[in-house]
């Protein structure tokens, strides 16, 4: 599993907010915003990875709290690793709510499921990893990504970044939409003109 671990509710709010994560452990006793709070914002952000509560508050009215306040489940302390890795598996295995079956971005339609990509009435012959970063541009529509974003999600961890592989990849996905599609924002990174 890849983690990131925040020390705070606040960067746990902003980090959650910008990333789809597969599965978000929230603590409740949190400095700054507590992880009900953090909790509550986030579904109201419509953040929809699946939650687990994890606190030593273990009394019922307090399970109640943390699972009407947006999460999936609720583990008190002390706990045992193993059911701590069974709850996160079984919530992983039920997933966010169903995304949109086709995205779309101005004149492309993508179908995740299919692994098909249109450019108006014309298909289009993608590698896997050209399939992944327009996938996430389409996701994205309209956002700058990052060197590091594009990196992170379209490569897997041990990848080595020092490379341009990431400008020869938009390189490659200019050649075979619209020259003008992928924006470069200097200093910046990479943006989808929708």
């Amino acid at each position: 599993m890849a983690v990131d671990v925040v020390p705070t509710g606040d960067e746990a709010l902003v980090r959650a907010t910008a990333t789809n994560y597969d599965l978000i452990l929230l603590d409740v006793m949190l400095p700054g915003q507590n992880g009900l709070d953090v909790c509550r914002a986030l579904r109201a952000r419509e953040v929809w990875s699946p939650m687990l509560m994890l606190t030593a508050l273990d009394e019922v009215e307090d399970r109640v709290n943390g699972l009407e306040s947006g999460a999936d489940d609720y583990l008190a302390k002390p706990f045992s690793f193993q059911e701590l890795l069974a709850r996160m598996r079984a919530l992983i295995r039920r997933g966010a709510p169903p995304r949109p079956t086709l995205l779309s971005a101005g004149n492309l339609r993508l179908d995740p499921a299919a692994r098909l990509v249109w450019q108006g009435d014309r298909e289009l012959s993608l590698t896997p990893r050209e399939f992944a970063m327009l996938e996430l541009f389409i996701r994205r529509s309209g956002e700058v990504l990052s060197r590091f974003d594009l990196l992170e999600h379209v490569w897997d961890a041990s990848y080595e970044n020092r490379s341009n592989v990431i400008e020869v990849y938009v390189g490659y996905l200019r050649d075979k939409l619209d020259r003008n599609a992928i924006e470069t924002v200097r200093g910046v990174g990479y943006r989808l003109r929708a």
